[in-house]
């Protein structure tokens, strides 16, 4: 393969983009990003702005790509606040990658997000195919693009796949501007300050995946063989369901002093009110052996050993 990725230094991006040098060998992995910021990549890194048609030809042309992994997006609560800027960059940059994989022939991994589902969508077990009516420009967006990944797969034969990431947790990247950030953020706080106000209410359930289950799940998705898939662009996927109070409960069986309180941040609480609680990830499993290998505690106690080493804190 020779990848191309967008948003490499986001949080998924910053990671898998290490992880598919690993797999596939750094001069074959072109990583890029709209700023030009810190990283460890050992692969080429370029800046690009995927509203720009031209820079990612270029770049697929002069690389010979044959597989992007467009990760460039402005996230849910970020999206909120410059809603138009995100359908910009989420929509037409989506469509600037496809249409560029359809001149060029290249496969596409599109992620997609449980921020699809509104409130009609069922609450538990949300099955693959169901309503989706979003509230948030971010959800409209996600649909949206699956929607347009369907058409150029069926229109123009473009070989597109994605996942319906749940809240991502990842001990390396810090989230940059959505609704499950407080995952991320509770771990830090817990070892840092032995407190956490966290911005949704505590019995708020919602699908969370650890950093190495996505990537795991990412890569496995596009070795998978083209006849095997039924679903392409719209695999739920997910590890646990958990709530605020579950995960500081997790917390507290490794820092016993560790408390947490709530002030709800409206915007971003009814945001999580209209996600399912728990998505129905079976057709992942039947079409391409999707399993997460965290649950919340292997989770936690994984995340405080990596946190408590990058921040010097000895929580033992």
């Amino acid at each position: 393969m020779r990848i191309l990725l967008t948003g490499a230094l986001g949080q998924i991006g910053s990671e898998l983009t290490c992880a598919l040098s690993d797999r596939y060998g750094n001069e074959n992995i072109i990583a890029t990003d709209i700023k030009n910021g810190n990283h460890d990549f050992e692969c080429d890194f370029t800046t690009l702005d995927v509203q720009n048609k031209k820079n990612i030809r270029d770049i697929v042309s002069e690389n010979n790509i044959d597989t992007i992994y467009h990760l460039a997006a402005i996230l849910s609560a970020a999206a909120e606040e410059t809603p138009m800027a995100a359908w910009d960059v989420n929509m037409n940059g989506l469509r600037n990658i496809l249409e560029v994989a359809r001149e060029f022939g290249c496969s596409v991994f599109v992620p997609s997000s449980i921020g699809v589902f509104g409130s009609s969508t069922p609450k538990n077990n949300t099955p693959q195919e169901t309503i989706q009516r979003p509230s948030s420009i971010y959800g409209v967006t996600k649909v949206s693009g699956e929607l347009l990944c369907d058409y150029y797969y069926s229109k123009y034969g473009v070989d597109t796949r994605g996942i319906r990431y749940p809240g991502i947790i990842s001990n390396k990247t810090l989230p940059g501007g959505g609704t499950t950030d407080y995952a991320v953020e509770i771990y830090y706080e817990a070892l840092k300050k032995g407190h956490y106000t966290c911005f949704l209410s505590k019995d708020t359930a919602l699908d969370m995946m650890y950093m190495p289950d996505a990537i795991d799940a990412a890569i496995k998705l596009m070795e998978t063989p083209a006849e095997d898939l039924v679903h392409r662009n719209a695999f739920n996927a997910s590890a646990m369901s958990v709530t605020p109070f579950d995960m500081a409960k997790s917390i507290k069986e490794y820092i016993p002093e560790f408390e947490i309180e709530y002030e709800i941040d409206e915007t971003k609480q009814n945001i999580a009110d209209s996600w399912p609680n728990k998505i129905d990830d079976s057709n992942a499993e039947k079409e391409w052996g999707w399993q997460a290998k965290y649950d919340l505690d292997s989770m936690t106690k994984d995340m405080l050993e990596k946190l408590s080493n990058k921040l010097g804190s000895d929580y033992k």
